[in-house]
């Protein structure tokens, strides 16, 4: 491996404080399965601002690289990689796809330990592990492309794989960020209706609808539960929603999706509560055909999902524009996740990492 690539990336030094930009040192070779790349824009998803604050707990791997959904080239393949070679265009990702899952990478940063897992993308260079990116046509946008590490096969899979959807159903959306966006985009595409969207940003409601969301409610201005409803029963389903799903890991939104649904509806959770924070459920009605379901990504399939979501992309029957709504410098990621946690950032946020 070429020593003097200057590395820089943003790193997670203590939770709940501003990432640290600075530059670290690469390992001396790459072991099996490992992949040299250089990151050209990384999105940031929400999920990265959970490992920020420790959501789930302590973070015993302090000091740690962080981000999961990013296009890079690849310019080194480390022995046994088969599935790419140099100078290939690849979407990073976080699901398992083709290729061996390699050891993590050991990095060095003032003198110690930087740790990272299989993938991170909060740098201008990094080394991933072969199953955690795919390979994509040369001509492909580098700037939209991190999309479909995580929010578009995320969102989409949650409604084939997790929701199941069918054309007519209803379904009720609670969170319109990046994955909430590509849920309803995909719940329109598989013919769903009433469609609604729930948040607690008009900024992001109104790019919902341009998603295919037919209802907005704003949970910040209105009783929200009051709102759904009337909504489910003008559209003829005052016994409840087909399908709620819930990107916020907010236990007290998940408890109403719950309520929401029908006696035979479906609850899929893509967001998870803090670490300590309980859900309470009346368990009865899933005897009766009530489900509830965690989502682990969409179960998204890389390697097949990326690629048939770049043709229907390219036939206009699927739409990036607007997910990406701000672009920033590397250097300035923190500005990037405070607009993110303030809401003033509609869409996904970039990094240019070039």
């Amino acid at each position: 491996m070429d020593r003097k690539i200057q590395s820089k990336a943003a790193i997670l030094v203590r939770s709940r404080e501003p990432l640290v930009v600075d530059e670290f040192t690469l390992p001396e070779r790459l072991e099996c399965g490992q992949v040299l790349v250089k990151i050209l824009y990384s999105t940031i998803c929400g999920s990265q601002l959970g490992e920020i604050d420790a959501k789930k707990g302590e973070d015993r791997f302090l000091p740690h690289m962080l981000g999961h959904e990013a296009s890079a080239r690849v310019l080194e393949c480390g022995p046994g990689v088969r599935h790419v070679k140099e100078g290939d265009l690849v979407v990073l990702h976080w699901r398992k796809g083709l290729g061996i899952d390699a050891a993590t990478p050991v990095y060095t940063w003032r003198g110690q330990r930087l740790n990272a897992g299989w993938v991170a993308t909060f740098a201008t260079h990094a080394v991933i592990s072969e199953n955690r990116m795919t390979r994509v046509p040369a001509d492909s946008p580098v700037e939209l492309l991190p999309l479909l590490g995580c929010a578009v096969t995320t969102g989409f899979g949650v409604v084939v794989n997790d929701a199941g959807i069918r054309i007519g159903e209803s379904v009720v959306v609670f969170g319109a960020g990046g994955v909430g966006l590509n849920v309803i985009q995909g719940a329109a595409l598989a013919g769903a209706f009433p469609i609604i969207a729930v948040d607690l940003f008009d900024n992001r409601l109104e790019l919902a609808g341009r998603f295919g969301a037919t209802h907005m409610v704003n949970s910040s201005t209105c009783d929200s539960t009051a709102a759904i409803t009337g909504i489910l029963a003008e559209c003829g389903q005052p016994e409840g929603a087909d399908v709620c799903i819930d990107n916020t890991g907010n236990a007290a939104v998940i408890e109403q999706a719950y309520r929401l649904c029908g006696a035979r509806g479906r609850v899929v959770c893509v967001g998870v509560p803090a670490h300590g924070e309980n859900v309470s459920i009346y368990t009865l009605p899933l005897h009766f055909g009530k489900r509830i379901t965690g989502s682990h990504g969409g179960e998204a399939v890389p390697h097949e999902d990326i690629p048939r979501y770049l043709r229907l992309w390219r036939a206009g029957r699927l739409s990036f524009d607007g997910l990406v709504t701000e672009t920033y410098p590397l250097e300035q990621i923190n500005t990037a996740i405070s607009r993110m946690r303030s809401g003033d950032a509609v869409g996904r946020c970039c990094l240019d990492c070039r």
